[in-house]
Parts: structure tokens; C-alpha cells; sequence
């Protein structure tokens, strides 16, 4: 199907290879490139639309936005204008990073403006819990993990969102990572002063972001960079909940929302989002870096690190794919380099985990860990929690079709789930929490596990021979008994795990976490890679 972008065509739907609208006669190939197929949403200024770029090969799919006032008052339009300009140049402007919209096109034609980017498919994170129920305290952690160095990356570009919530925010489906949509509320002239003239005042106020998700001082038209930390802890209580802010109440003497009894995590957790959700600004987090130092998060360096290299996508080029987009805009993925601002954070945290490791104990051939994956949580505040609230959408004993369907739609959080005695053998569960999950006696032999938490969980005697376990987090973890032989363990995070008996013959442990207390009462042969990365036994 063509579809005409004439805003007063009374039916827009065309033939597939029609060259103008029967209804109306408006040129359906836009600048001689781009065919329009379908509407995917409409916003206060502008309507997005599924197209095709014919002037490439292979017509790949893009989003096009169109500039479209909801209102013809005439001070709506300049401002509506300013507002996709803005939008523009900030897409423009921070569009190198994978997390962030990549500008493709923009332009104006027969007196209409137009913004082109990549397409993504994949589900909002609103989408996700409504299909597979709140996240346990370590999802959501993981959830934190993904997004503070994003955020902290624009806000070092001098960039206020102004409207994170889970609407926002796409599970990209070619690579499962985060992107944050939807940049027709920025505000980026943080320092500038406040206009004085009526028309500013009214631009600003067409584009405060969403109650709820808004703190107090953005909605009074003076956001700062710590407006997009509150709106961050929002999300978090709703992907703990489920809950939207207006199923929430507020105190009527202070305006805080009142979350705490709807929400079961460990007491750390808890206080940092209440700094996060502090109505008042000077009380709250200031900075991404500011969260990510509290939630102690040094296990995540290497998936910060890697999170800001872009892998390009796979070719995926459907007419009617599953895509999800926020009110005006949609959101594609990005090639990018790192940022400044969050290389930096990088090598603080790594300087200060390198600080911790002098102090503790020997590892082997003086290797330390090498970073350990966004999907798990700290070990120094999972205590207590993985605990959901509301109805799971999960029961309490699952099968391993229940697992591997859920994963399937894009499910990661098993957290405390009783997955023992499964067989899950040669199964895709990389990147998945099973963090105190009861494992025992499963079988996962020639699993991908890869980037997985298993901290605190029971794997004993699980069967995770030639099972695929680099970069897993096995902190704590029981793996007494368990079959490991052949098993992948390199850069894996194995500190305080239990050993006892484990068969560690043809192992790969090279640069593992692991101590020789550990190694000394497992079973290790020729064959086993030690974290030196020399063969033989322990």
C-alpha cells in the first residue's frame, strides 16, 4: 500500500505502486526517494509514517515524521516549527550514539516539513511489562545499567530529555539493547537564560513531557538536568509495579509520590530511589554518574564500555514489521564512538575497583576480573530482593516451554523463579537473571549463558557441561556437584561461589574471577584453561 502524506486527503490508502493519490492526486513518492506505506502515530506537532527508501538498495525501511500541528492558531505553527527544528538539530547533534535516533533526512516540501530516521522494531518497555509482568529489584538494575551511561552521555551534550518513561524506551529487537525515542520535548539551551516574551513561555509549554513522569520543576517550566532522574525513577517504579503514576497517590502536604508500599527490594535500593524521586531538586541525584556510584556498579563497566560501540544491524527489511513508537516519534539505531563524559566515568569506576581488588584477596596469575555484564546486579545490594510486585505473570514452578517462550518475546527477568530439575539443554538464555533462581539438577549442557546473572543462585549438580558461560555472574552461587566440563567460563565472575566438587575438567577460566581456595576443591585436569591461561591442574 502507498499512503499520501496530504493532511487533508479524505483517503489517504493507494494501490502499492500507484505514482499519485486517487483521492486527492498529491505526489505519492516523496522527493522522488521515499514511498510511504502506512501511519504509525500521532503527536501534538507532528505524525510519524512506515516508508521505504527506493533510492537505496534494497529499499530499506525508514521512519518519516511529519511536521503537523495539532492546532491552526496561528502562533501554533512558528512554534510548532521551532520545536521540529529543535528536534533536528538535536538528532543531528546526538545522534552518534547506538542508544540515540540516527537523523537520515530533513527537509521541507510543497510547504510541509519532514524528518527521516532509521526504523526499529522491538516493544516499549510499557509494552514489555504488560505482556510479562514487573521486573524483580535485579531487572530492574539491570534496566539502570543500560540506560544511566545513555543518560549520562546526553546530558554531557548539554541535552535535557524531558520525557523518559517506558513509552520511551525500545527493546531494540536485532540486538536487544535500549533505545531512548521521542526527542520532540528537549530542552538543549540548559544554561540560556529564560525568555521573557509570551511566545517562548508558550513553545516551552507545549513541550513539558508527561505528567506523572515530570517533576515538579519541569512541569513549572525550569527543568535542569536532574528533571531526567526523576522521570528515570518513575520508570523504575513502574517496571517494579506495573503501576502508571496516576494508579499511584501523592502526599497532598509535600506532592511526593507515594511508592513504597507497592514496591519489595533491599533497603539500599529503596533509598536510592527515593533520592531519585525527591520532589525537591536540590535533594535529588544530580547526576547519572551520581546513581551509578550508589548502586555501587563496577560489575557493569565492560558492558558500559562495550554498550557505546554500535554493531551494525542485521539486514531486516519488512513492509508490516512491529514497530513502536511514542506519540510523535519514532526511533532507529546508530552507529556511534564513545562519549567523553562517559569514558571518564568508565575509568573512574575502573579505578576504583582497581583500588577494592588491591585491597582483597589473591586471585589466580594476578588477573582481574575484566568487567562483568550489564545483566546482573551488585553484590553489594542484592540482599532481600527480586522480589515482585502485583500478580506475576509467571507461576511459581515453570516448565521449560514457559521459559523458553517467554524468552523468546523478550522476557530476561527470571530472578527467584524454581527453573530446578529443567531440561534446558542447548537453549538461547544469554543475557537472562536468574540471580537466587533455584537451578539444581537442571540441565543446561551447551546452553548459551552468556552475560547472564546466576549470583546467589542453587546450581548444584546442574548439568552445565560445554555450556557457554563467558561473562557470566556466578557470585555466591552454589555449584556444588556441577558438571562443567568443557564448560566456557572465560572472564566469568565466580568470587564466593561454591565449588565444592564442581567438574572443572576441559574448562576455559581464562581472566575468571576465581580464587585458588575456590579452585582447590574442584576438579581440574590437562585440559582446564586456567585464568593464566595455561593448561593443566590446579
Amino acid at each position: 500500500m502507498s499512503y499520501c502524506l496530504n493532511p487533508a486527503c479524505p483517503q489517504p490508502k493507494n494501490p502499492m505502486h500507484a505514482d499519485a493519490c486517487q483521492a486527492c492526486g498529491t505526489k505519492l513518492l516523496l522527493r522522488d526517494r521515499y514511498r510511504v506505506h502506512k501511519a504509525l502515530g500521532q503527536g501534538g506537532f507532528g505524525a510519524t509514517f512506515l516508508a521505504e527508501d527506493k533510492s537505496l538498495p534494497g529499499d530499506p525501511c525508514c521512519v518519516i515524521k511529519q511536521l503537523r500541528p495539532a492546532s491552526n492558531v496561528s502562533h501554533v505553527i512558528p512554534m510548532a516549527r521551532e520545536l521540529f527544528e529543535r528536534e533536528a538539530r538535536t538528532l543531528g547533534k546526538i545522534g552518534n550514539h547506538p542508544q540515540v535516533p540516527r537523523l537520515l533526512d530533513y527537509f521541507d516540501e510543497q510547504q510541509q516539513f519532514y524528518l527521516v530516521q532509521e526504523y526499529i522494531s522491538g516493544s516499549t518497555l510499557q509494552q514489555e511489562i504488560k505482556r510479562s509482568g514487573p521486573l524483580s529489584e535485579a531487572g530492574v538494575k539491570q534496566f539502570l545499567s543500560e540506560l544511566l551511561p545513555l543518560l549520562q552521555y546526553i546530558h554531557s551534550q548539554q541535552v535535557i530529555h524531558r520525557d523518559i518513561k517506558p513509552a520511551n524506551l525500545i527493546r531494540r529487537e536485532q540486538d536487544r539493547k535500549l533505545v531512548l525515542i521521542d526527542f520532540g520535548a528537549v530542552k538543549n539551551q540548559v544554561n540560556a537564560p529564560t525568555a521573557s516574551n509570551s511566545d517562548q513561555t508558550a513553545l516551552t509549554n507545549f513541550a513539558i513531557g508527561t505528567p506523572g513522569f515530570a517533576p515538579p520543576e519541569q512541569m513549572a517550566l525550569r527543568p535542569v538536568y536532574a528533571s531526567d532522574i526523576y522521570a528515570v525513577g518513575v520508570t523504575c517504579i513502574y517496571l517494579l509495579t506495573g503501576k502508571s503514576p496516576k494508579d499511584l497517590d501523592y502526599n497532598p502536604s509535600t506532592g511526593e509520590m507515594v511508592w513504597q508500599k507497592y514496591v519489595h527490594v533491599s533497603d539500599h535500593f529503596a533509598e536510592v530511589l527515593k533520592k531519585m524521586l525527591e520532589a525537591s531538586v536540590r535533594h535529588r541525584y544530580q547526576s547519572a554518574t551520581d546513581i551509578l556510584r550508589a548502586l555501587d556498579l563496577e560489575p557493569y563497566l565492560d558492558s558500559l564500555e562495550q554498550g557505546l560501540v554500535a554493531k551494525p544491524n542485521q539486514p531486516h527489511n519488512p513492509l508490516n514489521p512491529q514497530l513502536f513508537y511514542s506519540g510523535d516519534l519514532g526511533s532507529p539505531s546508530s552507529s556511534s564512538s564513545p562519549s567523553t563524559a562517559t569514558t571518564k566515568l568508565a575509568d573512574a569506576i575502573r579505578a576504583r575497583r582497581a583500588r577494592k581488588e588491591q585491597s582483597g584477596s589473591r586471585t589466580l596469575g594476578g588477573q582481574r576480573n575484566q568487567g562483568i555484564p550489564a545483566q546482573r546486579a551488585s553484590t553489594t545490594s542484592l540482599r532481600s530482593e527480586s522480589v515482585t510486585t502485583g500478580k506475576p505473570k509467571l507461576p511459581a514452578k515453570l516448565d521449560a516451554n514457559v521459559v523458553l517462550t517467554a524468552y523468546m518475546k523478550g522476557r530476561r527477568d527470571f530472578a527467584s523463579q524454581d527453573l530446578s530439575g529443567l531440561d534446558l539443554h542447548k537453549t538461547e538464555l544469554a543475557g537472562g537473571i536468574f540471580h537466587q533462581a533455584k537451578l539444581a539438577r537442571t540441565n543446561l549442557q551447551g546452553a548459551d549463558l552468556s552475560n547472564a546473572d546466576f549470583g546467589r543462585a542453587s546450581l548444584n549438580r546442574a548439568n552445565l557441561r560445554d555450556a557457554k558461560l563467558g561473562r557470566a555472574y556466578l557470585s555466591y552461587a552454589d555449584l556444588e556437584g556441577a558438571d562443567l566440563r568443557g564448560a566456557d567460563l572465560s572472564f566469568a565472575y565466580l568470587n564466593n561461589a561454591s565449588l565444592k566438587g564442581a567438574n572443572l575438567c576441559g574448562a576455559n577460566l581464562s581472566n575468571a574471577k576465581i580464587t585458588e581456595e575456590q579452585l582447590a576443591v574442584a576438579k581440574t585436569n590437562w585440559a582446564t584453561v586456567l585464568p593464566s591461561g595455561k593448561r593443566g591442574f590446579w
